[in-house]
């Protein structure tokens, strides 16, 4: 049925519950699955940002999605699923967007996610990257709830 799995991740609960779903559907179905990590670069390019080093900064953010995407893999390789990772840099664009594009052009047949069930100010304050998928996907899209 779905054969082309992408799956965003990040270090959050939600994230490695969509994860363990997409497992079970690769397992079941001998699907492949491609984790992807998306870095917003511009995050500190606001006020403020004078006084740090955002170069530095920038570092250590490709440096922690990459290790979010090694420990993803290497949990599938645990559970003998093989799956391609990529880190996705944005700079102030659209997350959901950039997702959108990537499993275009992967030819995904299906994105497995996380989502943090924010509500209310949370939600209006912190967006969901969730939510933007679901809306201009063109694919089924799975979203995992966190407990």
């Amino acid at each position: 049925m779905y054969q082309r799995i992408l799956v965003p991740i990040d270090d959050s609960e939600t994230s490695h519950r969509a994860l363990q779903e997409a497992i079970r559907f690769a397992v079941d179905q001998k699907a492949l699955i491609r984790l992807v990590s998306v870095i917003d670069l511009a995050q500190f390019s606001w006020g403020g940002a004078e006084f740090l080093d955002t170069s530095d900064l920038q570092t250590s953010l490709r440096q922690a999605g990459q290790q979010t995407l090694a420990k993803a893999q290497a949990q599938m390789q645990t559970d003998g699923v093989v799956a391609e990772i990529a880190l996705l840099e944005t700079w102030g664009g659209r997350i959901p967007q950039l997702i959108i594009e990537e499993a275009g052009r992967w030819q995904a047949d299906l994105i497995a996610m996380g989502t943090h069930g924010w509500t209310g100010l949370d939600h209006l304050i912190l967006g969901s990257v969730a939510e933007g998928v679901v809306r201009i996907a063109p694919i089924p899209v799975l979203l995992i709830r966190a407990k």
